[in-house]
């Protein structure tokens, strides 16, 4: 999910960039409000805007590219297993499924009803039978109620967690639902730099009208608690994009359990 935004932003592209990491965590440094808070419910505005979401989000004139090199980055093998946090309409499954193929599989979790629906109709036009869809918050995630019987090959989200104000247990809990060796990508906003600069207003504005805490830069976190990690920038730094691998012993199917399902039709 991504803010609503007006539409003319375009920024150029600005590079990407291999980093090694510490395995030390990093602080959070939200603001005590949005930490110690108690969680902002941001389902009601889906309610009404979710049938128009791909069309009032700036998805193709702004976001769709954060989606496309996370997920190029994740370098997805055909089989693999996938949990997208904040799955909205959907967004990103056309560009998972290209990589992972019928074999794999994905799992989208989101707490508006209205937007799974959405996503719902998706899966159904496509014709995809791989794909899961759950109503939960991030924040709050019962792994057991995933059902897959797995640890995830892969975890993404994209444009939700400056949503969250307990982003980092969102954050947590997908890094312990992907497997060792597996890859987390994270996709979010922050004020654009550099000749962007200029258009920081908008960014501000389109991040408050979306309910976005353009100060929280979620993905540093990844700087420092994976291995492997790969950074990259688009929109004149505005969309920051982290994809990194979780440390230990990589396996494909032997790690324990976290529940037995089935995807949803």
């Amino acid at each position: 999910m991504g803010p609503l935004v007006v539409a003319s932003l375009g920024w150029v592209h600005t590079g990407v960039t291999r980093r090694g990491c510490s395995g030390v965590p990093v602080s959070n440094k939200l603001s005590d409000r949005r930490r110690n808070g108690p969680p902002v419910k941001r389902t009601a505005s889906y309610r009404t805007s979710a049938r128009f979401y791909d069309l009032i989000s700036a998805e193709w004139p702004v976001y769709r590219s954060g989606r496309v090199a996370a997920i190029d980055l994740l370098a997805l093998q055909p089989g693999e297993h996938v949990l997208d946090v904040g799955c909205g309409t959907g967004l990103n499954f056309s560009h998972l499924q290209r990589q992972i193929g019928p074999s794999g599989s994905i799992t989208g979790i989101d707490t508006s009803a209205q937007m799974l629906e959405q996503a719902r109709r998706r899966t159904r036009s496509a014709g995809w039978d791989n794909v899961r869809l759950i109503e939960a918050d991030g924040t709050d995630l019962d792994p057991a109620n995933l059902r897959t019987g797995r640890r995830f090959d892969a975890v993404i989200s994209t444009y939700v967690l400056s949503l969250m104000p307990n982003w980092p247990r969102a954050l947590a809990t997908m890094i312990e639902l992907t497997r060792p060796g597996g890859r987390v990508a994270v996709v979010d906003m922050q004020r654009p730099i550099g000749r962007a600069a200029a258009w920081t207003p908008l960014a501000r504005l389109a991040c408050l009208l979306g309910g976005s805490d353009i100060e929280a830069h979620p993905w540093k976190m990844l700087d420092s608690v994976l291995t492997d990690v790969h950074a990259a920038s688009v929109r004149g730094g505005h969309i920051q994009i982290r994809v990194g691998s979780v440390g230990g012993t990589s396996r494909r199917s032997g790690d324990p359990a976290i529940g037995v399902g089935h995807p949803d039709g």
